[in-house]
């Protein structure tokens, strides 16, 4: 693994539950690292969690590991777990930030350690040089084995809400051409260069949370942002003319009402829109939760997972349980 040392400006995952990190003094080298609480549910449905043993520190924690250059903390959370413990698994939700002092060859530096909720795909463990052991616990034995004690705030994040949750996509389209000089239908306007680069870079990001549907609003610009992701997965691109700004804020509560519909469909849904659309969708679903979000960005190729779970008061059956924003992967 590399060590990735970056400025503290960079983009980071929000989240209406993040807590704030511990300060940090400007000018402050930082470490970037991610990792996932795995997991899987057992027979009676109670969820179990990975822990892993590291012979070189001899201590127990979660899998985690480094930034590569130009990887993302999602990328990063996802690779170090199937390097670590031999599983594939699927993202979801982001958890927390930890934060603390790491020895470098001049003194100490800040690492930066994000936590993603990560479900068991498939594949089996086989001891490596990182790892040579690991074990299968609840998140209360997990926190009596675990050697570092901020590990368990990410667990308390984890216990937060159930597993049995509903994740849904909400992407922002790509990079497109200036609608000043395009002479053609608004709905007809291509990706910039800028946009198809970021469309390469959520093809790779996107399917790390595993999505099985593919909706988007009826622009050329949104289909193309997800079209290669539908193309991996061999799904058709659902259109979502509600989700277009022409058509949202002619009735904003029925746009609402579809997006929790198509959540409400068997699958992970990955739906695309636009700048003007997914603040005000985010924030009326997350007002109707009693969820309190300080700033909904929406920047082009940025992602929106939002994680419902049921209830039995919604029309749909769903309700908003947490918001996390990812910073466009290019």
């Amino acid at each position: 693994m590399t060590e990735n040392v970056v400025d503290e400006a960079e983009s980071d995952p929000a989240t209406a539950r993040q807590e704030a990190p511990e300060p940090v003094r400007e000018g402050t080298r930082i470490v970037r690292a991610a990792g996932a609480v795995v997991w899987r549910a057992r027979t009676d449905g109670v969820p179990e969690i990975a822990l892993v043993h590291r012979p070189h520190y001899d201590d127990w924690s979660l899998p985690k590991g480094k930034l590569d250059p130009g990887e993302t903390v999602a990328h990063t959370a996802a690779r170090e777990v199937t390097e670590e413990t031999g599983l594939t698994c699927v993202l979801s939700r982001y958890l927390r930030r930890i934060t603390y002092r790491v020895p470098v060859d001049d003194g100490w530096s800040a690492k930066f350690v994000d936590y993603f909720c990560a479900h068991v795909r498939e594949g089996t463990f086989v001891a490596n040089d990182e790892v040579d052991e690991l074990r299968w616990m609840t998140t209360d034995k997990a926190r009596e084995q675990l050697t570092h004690a901020h590990d368990g705030m990410v667990l308390d994040a984890f216990d937060e809400l159930p597993t049995d949750v509903v994740t849904l996509l909400l992407v922002r389209h790509a990079k497109a051409g200036k609608s000043s000089e395009f002479s053609g239908e608004d709905a007809l306007r291509p990706l910039s260069e800028a946009g198809v680069r970021q469309q390469r870079a959520l093809r790779t990001l996107l399917p790390l949370f595993g999505p099985q549907r593919v909706h988007s609003a009826p622009l050329v610009r949104c289909e193309r942002t997800v079209e290669p992701v539908a193309e991996d997965l061999g799904a058709d691109i659902g259109p979502e003319p509600l989700l277009t700004e022409q058509e949202y804020w002619q009735d904003p509560p029925a746009a609402v009402d579809r997006l929790l519909r198509i959540a409400s469909s068997p699958g992970t849904a990955l739906v695309c829109s636009q700048g003007d659309v997914i603040p005000d969708l985010v924030r009326r679903l997350a007002s109707a939760a009693g969820l309190v979000l300080e700033e909904i960005p929406a920047k082009k190729a940025s992602v929106w997972t939002l994680t419902l779970r049921a209830d039995s008061d919604s029309g749909t059956g769903l309700r908003l349980a947490a918001a996390d924003y990812l910073p466009p992967p290019v």
